[in-house]
Formats: structure tokens, sequence, C-alpha cells
């Protein structure tokens, strides 16, 4: 029992801190590819709804960030899951895209899945930042820093600002929201059709929030490991030490990195 729980602590922190690395690096290679051919077409969603009057689906990409002071160039897609941001910065579905009048907002992980947001505290009012969308290219200029309890900045009707948000504190150790306000400076666009309000918003979408909706699947991920588990004990007095290993330590690794991957979409989405 004590190498089983052994084994899910070191699957686990090795997802966290290393092979989410190259998952969000592999996901962010598919949201180009995907997001080119969009864009090629111009089907490129700018509002909720799709080309064809279909709700944009999660984790769909929509643009691309790029923010030269701090080396980041992301492509962001619809949601802010865990699941979703995985994958890379998600645009909150309830907010207008960036460019658009109003206020748009786009978070992403800290630390975590290639931590996008990583050095966004660093950035200083009057940097500037890029987004491709739809549209074609907004440019936006940092207004500022804050976190919780500091001053929202003014917003000007008609106006279009983008608000990034991500986590505070310790790497994977989060224990606050940071939020970095910037301003339109290149000509707004219209804004397109949102069906969903702050009230519909999933609560999993939310700054800091957790994914309970696939914890059914952690479940059967467990399941599969304690049966994997059984088996390679059965092996073992059946058929000896040498075979048992060959076969099962394969698969004992498999199903501790599907348990230690489950065990992650329940944490904090911006970890």
């Amino acid at each position: 029992m004590l190498i089983l729980v052994a084994a899910m602590l070191f699957a686990f922190a090795a997802n966290l801190m290393v092979l989410s690395h190259i998952q969000h690096a592999v996901s962010q290679q598919q949201a180009m590819n995907e997001l080119r051919v969009s864009l090629a077409a111009g089907t490129a969603p700018v509002s909720e709804a799709t080309f064809d009057n279909s709700l944009v689906a999660d984790a769909t990409p929509l643009g691309i960030i790029d923010i030269p002071s701090i080396g980041v160039h992301e492509v962001f897609s619809e949601g802010t899951s865990a699941s979703v941001l995985e994958g890379g910065p998600g645009h909150r579905r309830d907010s207008v895209l960036p460019g658009q009048a109003g206020i748009s907002t786009v978070m992403a992980r800290a630390a975590a899945y290639g931590g996008p947001f990583s050095r966004i505290q660093e950035l200083a009012p009057g940097d500037r930042m890029t987004v491709l969308t739809g549209q074609g290219s907004q440019t936006f200029a940092v207004i500022g820093v804050r976190y919780a309890g500091d001053p929202v900045p003014t917003y000007a009707p008609g106006t279009s600002r983008l608000t990034l948000v991500t986590a505070r504190g310790p790497a994977f150790i989060p224990t606050a929201i940071a939020y970095v306000d910037t301003q339109l400076t290149s000509l707004v666009q219209p804004a397109g059709k949102r069906q969903t309000t702050f009230i519909a918003l999933p609560s999993a979408e939310l700054a800091m929030s957790t994914d309970t909706s696939t914890a059914w699947a952690l479940v059967f991920a467990l399941q599969f490991l304690l049966v994997v588990e059984m088996a390679a004990v059965w092996a073992y007095r059946r058929i000896g030490a040498q075979k048992t290993w060959v076969v099962f330590v394969p698969l004992s690794l498999l199903a501790a990195l599907y348990v230690a991957n489950q065990m992650t979409l329940l944490l904090p989405n911006l970890l």
C-alpha cells in the first residue's frame, strides 16, 4: 500500500511540474494549427456563436496574445475551466473578445502547464501587447497591476479594455489573484453577441475555482490503478518478479499518471 501511495505522489508531482509543460506545448501547437485554418478561412469566432450560429465550444482557439516584454506568445481559447487552461490561456465567455467594445477577461495559469502568465506581474504601465483575433490585430497598453482590494480603473463606455488574470504567490502554492488591466490603443472593434452572463457563468470558470465535473473519472482512474496493482501482485506470485516487472511497471506508471492528471483538475484553475 505504501508503494502504491508513493507511486501516486510521484506521478502527481511529475505530472504537475514536468509533464504538464509538455502537454501545454503540444496543446498550443494543435491550437495554433487549428487557429491558422480558421483565420485563413475567415471562420474564427468573434462572438459566443460560430459562423453557423452554434455556441462556441470550450477550448476553441480564438486568437493569439503576444507580450514581448515577458516572452508571452500564446494561443488563447474559449473557456476558463481547469481543463481548458491546461492547454493555455482562456477567454472568460461572459466577456467580449479582446479589442471589442467592453471589458475582456483572459485567464491563464501561473506555474503548471507552461505557466503562461507567470510573469505578468512584472508588467509596468505603458508596456505594450498585441492580440490577434478574427477581427485583426489589436494593440493594448498596460494600465497597471492590481490585487484584491485595489481600486479598479474607471472604464469609459465605448472603449476596450483587456484584463489578464492569474494566480499570485509562490509557484504551485497560490495565495491570491493578480490582475493586469490594459487599454486598447488601436481601433475599437464591434462586440459580438454574448449569451452567457456573469450570473450564468459556471462556477468552475471563475478565478481560482476547481472543476469537480470530472470527479467520476478520478474514481475510475483509481479503480484502474488498484486493479493493475492487484494484477501485479498476482503475477508476481505466479510468474515471477522479472516478467511481472517488464509487464506491470509501464502499466502502473500509465495508471498513476492517469490518476495524477485527474487529480490536477481538482486543483485551482490558475495554479
